[in-house]
């Protein structure tokens, strides 16, 4: 029965590859979806592993964790350096790693920290900052490149940067008169960090030093270089700080404490529960994609469906010649159930190369500009799952036809009436 499946498939072969495409496009897009999905919140998930809290000014969770972590949007207000030195200094808290936000480099983001940061901050399964080349800052004007910036740009180290006021991709307002120097490139991570040019608190004090009001000196009151490294280059204020706590247990009440602080209005958050809310937030748009796709593979079935039945009529005289030397009308019904099993079977493993091959295509474009990393993972229970589902469908899409074919008399096509 499968090698007449086979040869009855590969006589109509034009119509069955036509057949195999459209279902393994379907099943692309269905599980392409659900894997893009997955990655997407893998990719936001390890961007924040192993923070306890994030702290910035009064404002939504959700606000606070994007362009804390993510950079996307900006801050409502910054908070004042006395505040974060307060929360530092609690007793309760471990770690604490301060980002000052506001400035770009050619539409990349700079982040102004400390070397805490390359200490603290964790992302994937808790994986620490590492080096391709150099070294983290220790000089108010160095800086340290992430990979997708010294990529993108082609900066090597000792190269120097000249970063612009403001976060938009051009900038009319430069800090030309005190470049940076690039001291250390880090390793890919998958996370905002490969689009983020690091810098030191000093050194985004030192470039803002003698502005006024977001608006630079003029040309009298500038100060040069050597005169800034001799002020005092103290922050005023940052954006916002992320938390690690001694013990988990703290987390709820210094949240509190946070949330209710007199001196100035603040937020803190967990950024489990942030995430959890981005999900819920996206939930909608989630399955409206999954209904959008799952309506796409029962397009594919149905036309695999209507290609059996349409083929029908030019087949009674094969149909009737497999009766004439014994063939049952089961047996009849059988082959057409066969054909779609085979070619839903065919769609499948088809989709499922497809989708693994655009992915790893892919992979380095949503990398460099979204900065989404989206690991090849084998299928898992929940995709087995749809694709049991859509070979059983294919089956059922089978059967229409089979039924057709079991009722056409032997008198249909070619017969002998004794």
């Amino acid at each position: 029965m499968i090698n007449l499946i086979v040869k009855s498939l590969w006589n109509r072969k034009g119509t069955a590859l036509l057949t195999i495409f459209s279902i393994a496009i379907s099943v692309a897009l269905l599980i392409g979806v659900e894997q893009i999905r997955k990655g997407i919140r893998m990719s936001f998930s390890s961007a924040v592993s192993g923070t306890d809290l994030i702290v910035g000014a009064r404002g939504g969770s959700l606000q606070l964790l994007l362009y804390s972590v993510f950079r996307i949007g900006n801050a409502p207000n910054n908070l004042t350096w006395e505040s974060y030195q307060d929360f530092h200094n609690d007793s309760r808290v471990r770690w604490t790693v301060p980002f000052s936000l506001g400035d770009s480099h050619h539409g990349y983001r700079v982040l102004g920290t400390n070397l805490e940061y390359f200490k603290r901050f964790r992302y994937g399964n808790r994986q620490h900052l590492q080096f391709t080349e150099g070294k983290p800052f220790s000089r108010v004007f160095e800086t340290v490149l992430g990979a997708e910036v010294a990529r993108k740009l082609g900066y090597r180290l000792d190269d120097q940067i000249i970063v612009s006021h403001g976060t938009g991709s051009s900038s009319f307002l430069k800090h030309e008169d005190r470049p940076f120097t690039v001291v250390g490139i880090l390793k890919p991570t998958g996370t905002p960090v490969d689009q983020t040019v690091h810098v030191s608190l000093k050194g985004i004090s030192a470039m803002h030093i003698d502005w006024e009001s977001g608006a630079p000196p003029m040309e009298d009151d500038r100060l040069s270089s050597e005169e800034v490294l001799r002020r005092e280059l103290s922050p005023e204020a940052i954006t916002a700080f992320l938390v690690g706590l001694r013990t988990k247990i703290h987390a709820f009440s210094l949240q509190r404490e946070v949330n209710t602080y007199n001196e100035e209005p603040l937020s803190a958050i967990l950024p489990g529960a942030a995430l959890q809310e981005l999900w819920e937030l996206l939930r909608t748009a989630e399955t409206g994609l999954r209904v959008i796709s799952g309506f796409v593979v029962l397009a594919g079935l149905l036309g695999m469906m209507t290609a059996l039945l349409s083929g029908l009529n030019e087949r009674r005289r094969e149909m009737a010649i497999l009766r004439s030397v014994g063939a049952g009308p089961g047996n009849i019904s059988g082959l057409l159930i066969g054909e779609a099993l085979l070619l839903t079977v065919c769609g499948i493993v088809a989709g499922m190369i497809l989708v693994y091959l655009l992915l790893f295509l892919l992979r380095p474009i949503l990398q460099t500009q979204l900065g989404l990393f989206l690991p090849l993972a084998p299928p898992g229970i929940q995709d087995y799952s749809v694709l049991a589902v859509i070979t059983i469908s294919g089956m059922l899409m089978g059967t229409f036809p089979a039924i057709r074919a079991y009722r056409q008399s032997l008198a249909d096509g070619m017969s002998i009436k004794l």
